[in-house]
């Protein structure tokens, strides 16, 4: 896939990522108590990056993120499966929620809030895999 070379795209890519991010995140965070949660935030967060990947192309997206995409898949997966743990080491029923206060910041952490992250890292990274897949792709037939 040849860069756009575009100055539209490519101011666009570098204000909204991080605009983007910050949603996401919000999103994540809001979504334990309340509408929304890992897997919307998860579809922000993989759209900022589709958008620069189309901006800039895959190299530079590749040493933006420092992590393979599949490797984010795996990550999600285990923080899922790990979610379920607490409950088990305390004696109640499988996915039962455990919280915890943060006493210096007030936060209330809690098994759901790691479920949600397990599933945003899952969606970004299949998100990301499938994208770049059909650019390598579309690379080859490029190059025929």
């Amino acid at each position: 896939m040849a860069r756009s070379g575009t100055l539209i795209l490519n101011a666009a890519a570098r204000l909204l990522l991080p605009l983007q991010l910050l949603f996401s995140l919000f999103l994540l965070l809001r979504g334990h108590d309340e509408p929304g949660g890992g897997f919307i935030a998860g579809l922000v967060a993989a759209a900022a990056f589709a958008l620069y990947l189309f901006a800039f192309g895959r190299r530079p997206l590749n040493r933006m993120l420092a992590v393979s995409p599949r490797d984010l898949v795996a990550m999600g997966l285990l923080l899922g499966v790990g979610s379920t743990l607490p409950a088990w080491w305390v004696g109640e029923p499988f996915f039962t929620a455990q919280w915890w206060t943060i006493p210096i910041i007030d936060f209330k952490a809690s098994t759901v809030l790691i479920f949600d992250i397990g599933v945003y890292l899952v969606v970004v990274g299949s998100v990301l895999t499938a994208i770049t897949a059909l650019v390598k792709t579309d690379q080859h037939d490029d190059e025929r």
